[in-house]
């Protein structure tokens, strides 16, 4: 969550400057469809015409979001032509969705890279704004990225369009008072987290609808763990750690380092455990190993180190322990039930401008799941190897490894049903039938 709140903080920065433009919206007619459930819906669109939804998402956890989200609305309505189109990424495109802003060139997580993505922003939200009124499409779909789409949503709702706003934006965490914008700018919010809808419902906001997490039912791992080790020549008799330093090359920099001096601390002390460095898919192995080479210990490291690309829930369900990065995969850990230590560390300037504009008690998505603090929390200047090492060592002893287990399964069934895109394309299809 905490990387989330450093890019949204960011982005906030460049959204000063978008001006707002006039816009004219047609009012369509309206026909009919039935879902796979067989209830009938009527919606408004123009006679024999494809039912038109703009969607909007601009990072990497949005883009594969909204990809399921549409396949879940193809395979809800499969008698009706949909037209898909918005802001993209590599998954939404693969799922059909028209290329009208490619997100992926809208990525920051610095404050010093505001002067440089500026014009893009401005652009991209220009563009958008200009396409769905040229496009008029029924609905437009707006996925996470509260920076950017909350004040889309309120530029658009100006001009008549219906929004629905999926995976609701975390302002318990973030400038909370922006609540006003989602009862007057949004027809529809869907929460995937379970304390969310609450939190908006006591704040006024009634049109809020938990779906559960995305992730729920669909976090497996593809190997056991004895084909995970034999696949990386490792012993399943001995412990297992991984560690995980985030998706971006920054996080990579700035995380790898710490871990790394645990590893050499921790294998001083236990030279029966085995460190697995998980490379994000987004992140190549060299970028991993040119960090691992500049270690003081790194004759020691290239010995005892395995690093891992493209198998991170394999790498995950097959450890003792982890260490990971504060975001999404720290629920993909609580999911596969293995015992981590969340970790972050940011910049000094993101620190000290967004850090203390933090409203919430835990960083992770796990602890605010739980409402405590399951999983011990290392942020900025509390990461280093020593306070790392003694975490993950104590997580080792047998009576704790199972205590946290036992909480992140709580935690797990705290996340819903299976099938939250699925529930999120009926809501959206009944909220085009009213």
């Amino acid at each position: 969550m905490l990387a989330r709140i450093w890019r949204r903080g960011i982005t906030s920065l460049c959204f000063r400057l978008v001006r707002r433009s006039a816009g004219k919206f047609l009012v369509n007619s309206h026909d009919e469809f039935k879902d796979s459930r067989t209830k009938t819906f009527a919606i408004i669109h123009p006679m024999h015409a494809p039912l038109k939804l703009m969607i909007v998402a601009g990072e990497p956890s949005g883009d594969a979001h909204a990809a399921a989200l549409v396949n879940a609305l193809k395979e809800a309505a499969t008698n009706i032509d949909f037209e898909f189109f918005g802001a993209t990424g590599p998954l939404m495109r693969t799922a059909g969705v028209d290329t009208i802003i490619n997100s992926d060139s809208l990525a920051i997580m610095g404050i010093l890279e505001v002067g440089r993505v500026l014009p893009r922003f401005i652009r991209a939200f220009r563009t958008l704004k200009t396409a769905a009124i040229q496009r008029s499409p029924d609905a437009i779909v707006l996925v996470d990225w509260p920076e950017f789409n909350l004040r889309l949503a309120t530029s658009l709702r100006r001009q008549g369009f219906k929004i629905v706003y999926y995976i609701s934006p975390q302002l318990w965490a973030w400038r909370p008072r922006r609540v006003n914008n989602i009862k007057r700018d949004v027809d529809l919010l869907l929460s995937i987290l379970p304390f969310e809808a609450e939190w908006y419902k006591e704040r006024g906001v009634e049109h809020v609808e938990f779906v559960g997490h995305p992730l729920s039912g669909e976090v497996k791992a593809h190997l056991t763990r004895d084909q995970f080790c034999e696949r990386h020549q490792l012993d399943p008799t001995r412990p297992i750690m991984s560690f995980l330093p985030g998706s971006r090359h920054k996080e990579l920099v700035r995380i790898l380092p710490p871990m790394l001096d645990a590893i050499a601390m921790i294998y001083r002390e236990r030279t029966d455990v085995q460190f697995v460095v998980v490379v994000a898919p987004s992140r190549s192995l060299e970028e991993a190993r040119e960090i691992v080479s500049k270690h003081p210990a790194t004759k020691d490291l290239h010995s005892i180190i395995t690093l891992v690309h493209h198998g991170t829930r394999d790498a995950l369900a097959a450890s003792d322990v982890a260490a990971v990065a504060s975001g999404t995969v720290t629920l993909e850990a609580a999911l596969l039930g293995t015992p981590m230590v969340i970790v972050y560390k940011a910049s000094a300037i993101n620190w000290h401008t967004l850090g203390r504009l933090i409203e919430v008690e835990h960083y992770g998505l796990v602890n605010l799941g739980a409402g405590k603090r399951v999983a011990a929390e290392l942020m900025q200047n509390d990461l280093s190897g020593g306070t790392l090492a003694l975490e993950l060592l104590s997580l080792l002893e047998p009576k704790q490894n199972q205590t946290m287990r036992a909480e992140l399964s709580r935690i797990s069934g705290r996340l819903g049903e299976p099938g939250a895109s699925r529930k999120a394309a009926r809501a959206i299809l009944e909220e085009l039938a009213r």
